[in-house]
């Protein structure tokens, strides 16, 4: 269990590009690594808003002359620091991701960003290549992929509780978006608007979460083709889609499906994975994050709750508190954050046996990401055919 005690002899110094007080994520970036004491926030470039970022940074306790009015100065400033930041999380919209984390890299500097790294294969692989040779990380904010649940799930299935698998079901599927909203929000605005997204609104947005989600709890499964169907319910976010239906075929004979969208009315957030083996099968809510169902074939239901003594030692090394008590999307960020930190600390270290057995969402998983919306956007554009995954 965690109780409040460093992993680590020291706290990373670290720094924000975006995350400002108009941010809808930056406080759970900063909740999540400040909870630990494995990061400490010295500087940053909080806003588009030069002003207003720096009188946001100011009220966060960070040094006046530390609140910067765009990322290259953020770089070049605490670059020339004996004391300046070693880390760096990107929380900004989604076209900026890749300029800014690839001049982070650049600057040595280790990177937290939000999801999708970039908008393109050949730009992931940039920053896969570009990672390796600074000897830094990417992580990237999976959100939910830091509960302990899901790494119990990850566990069982490699134990074989499962047996071979055969069906992987993936939703992400809230209603907020049911109605044109971002008309009057421009904090949604953007997330539909093709020159801040991409090439896609809730293949990117919504979907890459479960997905990664399931390739944490069955890494070893490859996606062999996929088809995909998208529609734009709400007509004037066309060409970006607000619904879409995947189905995936892997290396192993498995199947999957995925269903993402913005406008399924009523929902709350509707992010499930659903695992299929031959002998039995696993289920993950967000909505009841603290149990997972476990159903075996011919044997009663059983719910797995957080925190009991009956789970794997893997997924009690995260609790924050003991069971009964309920841990949601802020406890899996921090542990999430508390993984980067370790990952950082030991690539400084050149730790090569410590990173070969230690999981985070990293670049690799965020190029992952990019690729499967690319692939979606092929078939979807090709008339929802199938296509090989490439």
């Amino acid at each position: 269990m965690i109780n409040g005690i460093k992993p680590l002899e020291r706290s990373l110094r670290w720094g924000m590009v975006g995350g400002g007080g108009t941010s809808q994520i930056g406080y759970i970036h900063r909740s999540a690594a400040l909870r630990d004491g494995t990061f400490t926030l010295l500087a940053g470039a909080f806003d588009i808003d030069a002003s207003r970022g720096r009188s946001f940074g100011q009220n966060l306790g960070v040094a006046a002359e530390r609140c910067y009015p765009d990322y290259a100065t953020l770089f070049r400033e605490e670059a020339a620091r004996a004391d300046g930041i070693e880390a760096v999380s990107i929380a900004t919209p989604n076209n900026t991701h890749f300029a800014i984390c690839q001049a982070a890299l650049e600057a040595g500097l280790h990177v937290v960003c939000e999801k999708p790294l970039c908008f393109t294969t050949q730009e992931a692989q940039a920053l896969v290549e570009l990672s390796q040779r600074q000897h830094k990380i990417i992580g990237v904010t999976y959100g939910y992929a830091g509960h302990q649940l899901i790494l119990q799930a990850r566990q069982m299935i490699a134990d074989g509780q499962l047996g071979e698998i055969r069906i992987i079901n993936m939703q992400f599927s809230h209603g907020f978006h049911a109605a044109p909203v971002e008309l009057d929000n421009p904090s949604t605005r953007w997330r539909v608007d093709p020159r801040f997204v991409g090439p896609s609104y809730v293949l990117g947005d919504l979907a890459t979460h479960p997905l990664f989600l399931a390739e944490t709890m069955v890494p070893q499964l490859k996606i062999k083709r996929l088809m995909c169907s998208r529609q734009s319910f709400v007509k004037t976010r066309a060409p970006l889609e607000d619904n879409a239906y995947v189905l995936m075929e892997y290396d192993n004979g498995a199947v999957g499906s995925m269903w993402c969208s913005a406008v399924n009315s009523g929902s709350m957030h509707g992010q499930k994975v659903r695992i299929v083996g031959e002998k039995a099968s696993l289920e993950w809510w967000d909505e009841q994050p603290n149990q997972l169902r476990f159903e075996v074939q011919g044997e009663p239901v059983r719910i797995l709750e957080r925190g009991m003594s009956y789970l794997d030692p893997m997924a009690l090394a995260e609790d924050r508190i003991g069971g009964g008590h309920s841990e949601g999307l802020f406890e899996a960020w921090s542990n999430l954050y508390r993984r980067f930190a370790l990952a950082m600390d030991a690539t400084d270290r050149r730790d090569e046996v410590f990173l070969a057995g230690f999981w985070y969402p990293d670049v690799h998983a965020g190029a992952m990401g990019v690729r499967w919306v690319e692939n979606c956007v092929r078939s979807a554009d090709a008339d929802a055919s199938w296509v090989a995954f490439r």
